[in-house]
């Protein structure tokens, strides 16, 4: 019963959007960050592709599943020979304290990316699909900045079959109304150099009405802004092993500010090791590798810390990432950490 009406609350604060975050939850942004910020579209010399999963809240029914897919790569045949990924020898550690030091700013370059996310939530399912672009320049020999874009559409629909009704008339919910389609846009700022990161994006810029009806009254559902910021920083231990505190703020409007707390152990370019903090609403442990200039893996398990612990057993996502026209043979990203 507890179970069941937890779920309830969960579907109601969704459907009626009353004052709760719309878009999916990541813990695995700090190993693609590109699914929160397009103005990172383009910044490694290779088309990065990624592939996630995300289950929220193991054990509740009908609890959030997520699943989305991103490409991005850089346009030039001059970013691929004067910028901050080319080493001198195939494969070399980008991680290592020696090309920290020897880093000069990319060239002016452009970035093309796309990305797909489907979010299910009980009888609800939202999907978007989103087209992006940014362009990055060097504001001195070791700092860059990109501005990006992104623009889409976004679907939300509503499985009637799945929802007993006290009415079946009930003109809040109308069979015909039950699938929405409609634009959305994003953009972003992305600051970074051969240490550190920092970055702000918005995504829901359009403010969009969402209804599952067309009775009047029943019909004031919007989608808000989410706003991100975020930022992080590289301490070099020893010379192939580095510490990367990062945090995360994350803005929904009218709930209170969320902030995400990581920090990760780098070990050269083969696996890493971490933490996050979610306040009010879970810790999580992180954990990725670097298979080889193809592959990379990453792994996160949440320990829920709300109320929904209770019966929860917690949520699970991993990403799968494909590195692919990698000519200099770098098995491990230098702007994403």
């Amino acid at each position: 019963m507890r179970k069941g009406l937890v779920l309830v609350n969960v579907l109601l604060s969704f459907t009626l959007l009353c004052d709760a975050q719309q878009r999916p939850q990541y813990t695995q942004y700090v190993f693609n960050n590109y699914i929160l910020n397009p103005a990172i579209s383009g910044i490694e010399n290779y088309t990065d592709v990624r592939f996630g999963y995300r289950n929220q809240w193991n054990g509740i029914d009908q609890s959030p599943i997520t699943a989305y897919f991103s490409v991005h790569f850089p346009l030039g045949k001059n970013y691929l020979t004067g910028n901050s990924n080319s080493f001198s020898e195939n494969g070399e550690n980008p991680m290592k304290r020696s090309l920290v030091h020897t880093y000069m700013a990319s060239e002016p370059h452009h970035g093309l990316g796309m990305f797909g996310v489907l979010d299910r939530t009980g009888p609800i399912t939202s999907s978007d699909f989103k087209l992006t672009y940014a362009y990055h320049l060097g504001l001195s020999p070791k700092i860059n900045l990109s501005l990006g874009v992104a623009a889409g559409i976004s679907r939300l629909m509503l499985d009637i079959s799945k929802i007993t009704l006290e009415n079946s008339l009930d003109p809040a919910i109308s069979a015909n109304a039950n699938n929405r389609t409609q634009p959305d846009l994003g953009a972003g700022l992305w600051l970074y150099g051969p240490d550190f990161f920092a970055g702000v994006s918005a995504q829901q810029l359009l403010n969009r009405p969402i209804t599952f009806t067309e009775e009047a009254g029943y019909n004031t559902g919007k989608q808000v802004p989410h706003i991100f910021v975020t930022g992080g920083y590289k301490y070099f231990l020893t010379e192939d092993i580095a510490a990367v505190p990062s945090v995360m703020f994350k803005y929904v409007s009218p709930t209170p500010l969320s902030t995400d707390i990581n920090l990760k152990f780098a070990f050269k370019d083969k696996f890493w090791l971490g933490g996050s903090y979610r306040t009010n609403d879970a810790a999580a442990i992180i954990a990725g590798f670097n298979i080889n200039a193809l592959f990379v893996l990453g792994y996160s398990y949440d320990f829920t810390t709300s109320e929904l612990g209770k019966v929860s057993n917690g949520s699970h996502e991993i990403v799968l990432g494909i590195l692919l026209n990698n000519r200099y043979k770098v098995s491990c990203p230098q702007r994403k950490w």
